[in-house]
C-alpha cells in the first residue's frame, strides 16, 4: 500500500508556473457524482455564480497552482460560447469537490480509496490556505435560509373563517382513521 502511495506521490512533477499531477486518481464515480451535483445546483440557481463562488471561497490559488486546472480556467474564461465556458467551471469546481471529499474522507471515500486519498490530501495541503472545504461545506451542508418571500408566501393567515376551521378539523380526523 505505501508503494503505490510513493508511486503516487514520486509522479507528481513541479513545473515552474504550478503543480502538474494527473487527476487520474480520482475515483470516475465520485467525480461523476459530484459533477452531478454540481449541475443539478447551477441549472436551479444560475451558472453566472460559479466563477463568483471560486473566486469567493478564495480557490484562485489552488487552481493557479495546477496546470490543467489554469488552463480550464483560461479556456473557460475566454470562450463566447457560455456552454463551454459552464462546463470548464463546472469541470474546475467539480475537480476540487472531488479533492475535498477524499482528504476529508467523507462517507468512506478514502477508506474504499486509501491511495487517492492520500495523494488528495498532499494536493490540498500544498495548496489550501487551511483544513477548511469551501465547496464541501457549500455543496453538501447548504445554509438553511429560508428568503424573506418564501417565508410571507407560507405564512398562514391571519384570520381563519369558522369554514376554513372546519374543513381542516373534518380533514384530520379523516387521515387518523
Amino acid at each position: 500500500m505505501e508503494a503505490v502511495t510513493c508511486a503516487a506521490r514520486a509522479s507528481d512533477n513541479t513545473t515552474a508556473g504550478g503543480v502538474a499531477f494527473d487527476l487520474g486518481f480520482l475515483p470516475k464515480n465520485l467525480t461523476r457524482q459530484c459533477c452531478s451535483l454540481i449541475e443539478s445546483y447551477h441549472e436551479v440557481h444560475g451558472f453566472a455564480s460559479l466563477p463568483n463562488m471560486l473566486w469567493h471561497f478564495r480557490l484562485g490559488p489552488l487552481i493557479e497552482r495546477h496546470t490543467e486546472l489554469r488552463r480550464i480556467l483560461r479556456r473557460a474564461s475566454t470562450t463566447r460560447s457560455s456552454k463551454k465556458a459552464n462546463d470548464g467551471f463546472v469541470q474546475i469546481a467539480t475537480t476540487i469537490l472531488s479533492l475535498e471529499i477524499l482528504a476529508s474522507s467523507f462517507a468512506g471515500w478514502s477508506a474504499i480509496y486509501p491511495v487517492a486519498g492520500e495523494t488528495a490530501r498532499d494536493v490540498l495541503k500544498q495548496s489550501a490556505h487551511g483544513p477548511h472545504m469551501p465547496l464541501m461545506d457549500f455543496y453538501l451542508y447548504p445554509p438553511k435560509q429560508i428568503s424573506a418571500a418564501a417565508v410571507a408566501a407560507l405564512a398562514l393567515p391571519q384570520t381563519r373563517s369558522a369554514d376554513e376551521a372546519g374543513l381542516y378539523r373534518a380533514s384530520s380526523t379523516r387521515n387518523q382513521s
